[in-house]
């Protein structure tokens, strides 16, 4: 055998059968790894899916949709980007590491270590990427619509612009819902809330100027898991509002449940008073500074309310740790 022969053959690897391998569906993306979380997922690489890495405005006219364009048209757009490096968490020799997106899984599990839950005031996920990405410049790592739908919009590597000082720390998700108001405000949840004639069932009623909504669900019709309005207090006001839905509950159950599995520094604990209560205030720096674990926007800046006084946090918290004891979340394979 000639030199040149024993060496194609030694360098020869052995036949794989090339496939196409599908994702189940309900993976979520961590530094470029897969993990499974029992709920549907539709990332910003599907169809349908909402790209926050783009730098064109995703429902502007295309041809008005670059960024010079973009630039001009809307003030509030400083930068291409909508995202950034979780820089301050991370060592200069650190961020010089990870600056092109080279992170490694552990890299992220030691600096990960709150979830921010907030109401959108948008009411559709399709209608808060608008107003996120097109007119803010914001991001948000996930997006929970309606239907319980989730869609992620970046890689957790990535520091979304959600939640000012937790931005580096955390990983932040937009439920879909018009908000809280104060109370006898009712201009907004009469537009999007409709009440049977008993007062036995309500339905969220899509305004008919939202010509397209972009729930997934075909034929969906969305009910709050409560019929009736919940009053509250928040940041020391008095607040009414209506519940999510129950398809949101539980799509949120299945991804707080996962990210407290990838990320072990996210406990599955809200901040409480000497009570027990979820603290309805923002958290004194130090505290917020300290806490690791699942927050709303509220706990970290005054001037927020949301997720409101109808979010059932211990039904998240309690229904995430139940899946937790009984492990379905796993790495894609």
């Amino acid at each position: 055998m000639s030199a040149l022969a024993l060496m194609l053959t030694s360098c020869r690897s052995p036949t794989t059968e090339r496939t196409f391998v599908p994702r189940k569906g309900d993976e979520i993306i961590v530094a470029g790894q897969l993990f499974h979380t029992g709920t549907r997922v539709i990332t910003w690489m599907d169809p349908g899916g909402y790209d926050a890495y783009r730098v064109e405005r995703r429902f502007s006219p295309y041809a008005a949709s670059g960024w010079a364009e973009s630039q001009a048209e809307v003030k509030a757009l400083t930068s291409p980007n909508r995202y950034g490096v979780r820089a301050a968490v991370l060592s200069p020799e650190a961020v010089e590491q990870v600056r092109g997106g080279g992170w490694e899984l552990a890299q992220l599990q030691a600096v990960v270590d709150q979830f921010v839950i907030h109401y959108d005031a948008c009411g559709l996920s399709r209608i808060c990427f608008d107003v996120l990405h097109d007119q803010r410049g914001l991001s948000v790592h996930f997006l929970l619509d309606i239907d319980g739908t989730i869609y992620q919009t970046l890689d957790l590597k990535e520091r979304a612009w959600h939640a000012t000082t937790s931005n580096s720390r955390s990983v932040g998700i937009e439920i879909a819902h018009v908000g809280a108001f104060a109370p006898g405000v009712t201009q907004t949840t009469d537009r999007w809330y409709r009440r049977s004639a008993d007062g036995s069932d309500t339905v969220i009623t899509i305004p008919e100027n939202i010509r397209d909504p972009g729930i997934h669900t075909p034929g969906f019709t969305g009910r709050p898991a409560r019929p009736d309005p919940v009053t509250g207090v928040m940041q020391g006001q008095p607040l009414v509002q209506y519940d999510f839905t129950p398809e949101q509950y539980a799509a949120l159950i299945k991804l707080t449940a996962a990210l407290a599995t990838v990320f072990p520094k996210i406990r599955l604990e809200a901040p409480r008073d000497a009570t027990g209560a979820v603290i309805t205030t923002k958290l004194p720096d130090d505290q917020l500074a300290t806490f690791q674990g699942v927050i709303g926007h509220h706990h970290i800046q005054t001037n927020k309310i949301d997720p409101g006084p109808a979010f059932q946090w211990d039904r998240v918290l309690d229904g995430a740790a139940a899946l937790r004891r009984t492990p379905t979340v796993s790495r894609a394979r």
